[in-house]
């Protein structure tokens, strides 16, 4: 172990109502056996709930958001990396992890090692390339149209039926059930992330999930799997018991085998009625309920950062089944000095 403790950056931390998956690997990170962590939040607005929970963070700065090439986002790590020590980052949200992928080479160069699924997986996972993925590990894709200009929607929703899920490329599913509706949707999400939008095939059934870390080679650093009970209106996931679904999990193992898979995932599954598997997204970052594996006996967050530093790690291999997921709200109550510094200094 390195003689002081490892400082790790965290972002995802806007612990809203669409939660982002910071606040959890946070918490796995404070949880680790024999792994001594300062955690950092790296967030991009002064509101994001994690700057003000210092039980999980011992220090937050403001990011530039990862547009026009993401070179500004690059240069405040390195400055993070002089002044505070930063040794490695997981990013947590879709719309970073290109620039994290396209300068990994320079922050490790500079001493900050991530984790991450190289160019070509972050590709394959892309949701237009769902049905080639679903096929190499073995289960189903429900069946997906790709639309790259708005006056191509009406023949492809005519294609799948009514109704339809419209999904942006990066974030959101909207569930319309008339063509306005579809048309409304899809206006929306690409003024938001652009063209391309994706409409899905409705498979109803039970929602299942993966959550795990490839080891780059092949292998598995560990999985657990999980049934949604009771989700939100923007379909999160509210409660959940853990599940040993035989057909999801190998699906899982194949897809870590199969693309040498690298840093955490997420498969979000729906089992139909008859029991078919239908893979419905990959998410390349851990989901905002990732501490559920670190409280049935996997930290992910742990094991993926022994995993960059080079350290001895053991995987995990084992989790109970019929454990319960349940997330709350909690009121955070503090002066204004936070949020001063936080405006004025972009760090805490």
């Amino acid at each position: 172990m390195p003689d002081k403790p490892i400082v790790v950056g965290v972002s995802g931390i806007n612990a809203v109502d669409n939660p982002g998956p910071g606040a959890g690997v946070a918490r796995s990170l404070r949880e680790a056996e024999g792994l001594s962590a300062r955690v950092v939040g790296l967030a991009y607005d002064a509101m994001e709930p994690g700057i003000y929970m210092d039980w999980l963070f011992d220090r937050s700065f403001i990011l530039p958001y990862p547009s026009g090439g993401g070179e500004a986002m690059v240069e405040r790590l390195l400055y993070l990396k002089h002044t505070h020590g930063l040794d490695c980052v997981i990013p947590n949200l879709d719309a970073e992890l290109p620039v994290y992928i396209r300068y990994a080479k320079e922050l490790e160069a500079a001493g900050i090692r991530t984790f991450l699924p190289t160019r070509e997986q972050f590709q394959v996972r892309s949701k237009a390339n769902l049905p080639d993925v679903a096929t190499a590990i073995g289960i189903r894709a429900p069946r997906t149209e790709v639309v790259t200009a708005p006056e191509l929607l009406h023949a492809a929703v005519e294609r799948l039926g009514l109704p339809v899920m419209v999904k942006g490329l990066f974030y959101k599913a909207k569930r319309a059930v008339t063509h306005h509706e579809a048309a409304t949707y899809a206006h929306e999400l690409a003024v938001e992330w652009g063209y391309p939008i994706l409409l899905q095939e409705i498979v109803t059934g039970e929602e299942l999930n993966v959550v795990g870390v490839g080891d780059g080679e092949g292998g598995s650093l560990g999985m657990v799997g999980i049934k949604k009970s009771w989700i939100t209106t923007q379909g999160k996931i509210w409660t959940g018991l853990t599940v040993h679904h035989q057909p999801m999990l190998q699906a899982a193992e194949r897809l870590v085998k199969e693309y040498r898979w690298r840093g955490p995932y997420e498969l979000e599954c729906i089992v139909g009625t008859s029991g078919e598997v239908f893979l419905i997204e990959v998410n390349p970052r851990f989901p905002a309920w990732s501490y559920f594996a670190t409280g049935v006996g996997q930290n992910l967050a742990a094991l993926l950062v022994r995993r960059m530093l080079g350290l001895p790690v053991e995987p995990a291999r084992e989790y109970p089944a019929g454990r319960l997921f349940v997330r709350y709200t909690y009121e955070l109550v503090t002066d204004l000095e936070t949020f001063q510094r936080i405006v004025t200094r972009g760090e805490t």
